[in-house]
């Protein structure tokens, strides 16, 4: 068959580049009337959501935004920050959502690196964003204060109010969308651990795709009420932020991530889905009683960003959870690879059925290839469980590159794969069970240990509520675990011996921690543990 023939070429009828906002369009003509969004006592149907997204696109435009501008966002999960991700890449304009737990100087550095524009600003963060501004000086960009009831009395920086400025915007605003589906969509900052963050770039295509397979992998539908415990600037929402409108479910916004809050409207609204890093899902197991409520629905909680400890898992499903366990990175729009329920597992032992639940799985139906390899020479490890090599990923969902920084870009997709940095370990039924980040694996006397591995055991020390585990230098071993632990509020007096004991009892003798450090652990704004702070003290000890 000549695939050259004129009568099998591209048309309209045939092909229309991929974006996420077609999935607000379908959602308000066939859902338009069913409600959209929840924000406290705020309600919008998708008619409504589509008509505000379209009045910001619209005044956007009025204010000098035009294709290929950033337009920068910095606020916590509001209807705003949802509105910015339908607004923005109508125009062909591209999304910088910003981490709102930086301090001034990164924030500078994410608005005069990506070149903002404009930058929609929620007054809750003036104490950071107000000398961000100021460091920036002519380079300033257009800004506009994002306020609520909780909020209005916040001190302003903007010229405009949001609300004031979306209703100068007509909400029958013809948009253009993306002229390609390669075109850029968003630009997210890495939370790096040293020097200034790295700025991956997504493309509508990967949006689009990245958001369906979440939805697929999720089990979302239209009477899906989806919770916001997920920062909507980490990864855009993992992609929910287009997931959601693609099923046709609710967004249920939520302002600060506080237990009783999550409680409340999970119990309120009969929250079916919600999402976030173990950090969160550990803050409501150890929530107080008077915090807790009994569970209207059993909701499903997807979680990643690092590995929960099994006992994590299963406390959760203790509280009537239901968690399926995720693994990604911001260079892969967030879940690239999923832990898929084997429903022989049901009739395990519970600690081996945990164990089984705890690994990161198989890619999701848009990664077109996974593989933990070797990183030098890129030969896949053993399938064994046992043997550790660097997980690797390809496919459509992974990040166009690092803005303005080529020589970072061609080292993360060295040998034709995306290069993780972590290091996992291969089983036999083909789930990966991701062991380390490269640099925090721990060599003592030659031998390997995860520190996940080691934390996994602390982690069930029944007066533990926390813990990290990181190398400190050795002068036999080279290398031996340090311990860093987070004892739960109503603990009982606990010592490091008492801790080591514990660990004793329960893993090879090398893999015991040589010290234990109580106190609160460091973390990233997202929930992760910034173990290079830990490092830092266990050299110091």
């Amino acid at each position: 068959m000549r695939e050259d023939a004129p009568e099998l070429k591209k048309c309209a009828a045939n092909f229309v580049p991929l974006t996420p906002v077609s999935f607000l369009v379908r959602a308000a003509k066939f859902f338009g009337d069913r409600t959209a969004v929840i924000h406290g006592g705020r309600r919008f149907t998708y008619r409504d959501l589509l008509a505000r997204s379209r009045r910001l696109a619209h005044a956007l435009t009025k204010a000098g935004i035009k294709r290929g501008d950033t337009v920068a966002i910095l606020a916590p999960n509001v209807p705003a920050m949802l509105e910015a991700h339908y607004a923005v890449p109508m125009i062909g304009a591209v999304l910088n959502p910003i981490n709102i737990r930086l301090d001034a100087a990164t924030i500078a550095f994410c608005l005069e690196h990506g070149e903002a524009k404009l930058f929609l600003a929620d007054r809750e963060f003036h104490a950071t964003i107000t000398p961000a501004l100021e460091k920036l000086g002519a380079a300033r960009p257009i800004v506009v204060d994002i306020a609520d009831v909780e909020t209005n009395d916040a001190p302003s920086f903007g010229g405009v109010e949001y609300e004031g400025f979306i209703a100068s915007g007509d909400p029958e605003f013809a948009v253009s969308g993306p002229q390609d589906e390669w075109d850029s969509i968003c630009l997210l900052y890495t939370s790096g651990t040293t020097g200034n963050p790295k700025g991956a770039v997504y493309s509508h295509r990967g949006a689009y795709l990245g958001a369906v397979a979440n939805a697929l992998t999720f089990k979302l539908d239209n009477e899906s009420r989806y919770l916001w415990t997920l920062p909507m600037f980490h990864c855009s929402g993992w992609t929910y932020t287009w997931a959601v409108t693609a099923a046709g479910g609710t967004h249920v916004c939520l302002r600060r991530v506080e237990p009783a809050r999550i409680f409340d409207l999970i119990a309120e609204h009969a929250v079916t889905h919600m999402c976030g890093a173990p950090i969160v899902l550990n803050m409501l197991v150890h929530a107080a009683a008077g915090a807790k409520k009994p569970l209207p629905v059993r909701t499903k909680v997807a979680t990643g960003g690092a590995a929960p400890p099994a006992i994590v898992i299963e406390r959760m499903e203790a509280m009537g959870f239901e968690v399926l366990h995720l693994y990604g990175t911001t260079e892969s729009y967030g879940p690239s690879t999923y832990c898929a329920h084997n429903s022989e597992w049901d009739g395990m032992e519970p600690a081996t059925r945990y164990a089984k639940m705890a690994r990161q799985g198989i890619p999701n139906v848009m990664i077109e290839d996974m593989m933990v390899a070797d990183a030098e020479t890129m030969a896949p490890v053993v399938q064994n469980g046992e043997a550790m090599g660097e997980l690797m990923l390809r496919g459509n969902t992974l990040m166009k590159g690092y803005l303005k920084n080529p020589k970072a870009t061609g080292e993360a997709f060295a040998g034709g794969y995306y290069r993780s940095g972590d290091l996992a370990a291969w089983h036999a039924d083909a789930y990966i069970d991701v062991k380390d980040r490269s640099k925090d694996i721990i060599i003592s006397g030659g031998e390997n240990i995860s520190s996940l591995e080691v934390e996994e055991v602390l982690f069930r020390h029944p007066q533990v509520m926390e813990a990290a585990v990181v190398a400190r230098a050795d002068p036999k071993w080279g290398e031996s675990p340090c311990a860093f632990v987070t004892l739960k509020p109503d603990a009982e007096p606990t010592s490091a011996e008492d801790i080591i004991a514990f660990c004793r009892a329960n893993m090879a003798t090398f893999k015991i921690p040589r010290a234990v450090v109580f106190g609160l652990l460091p973390k990233t704004s997202t929930g992760k543990i910034q173990k290079f702070v830990l490092r830092k003290r266990a050299k110091d000890l």
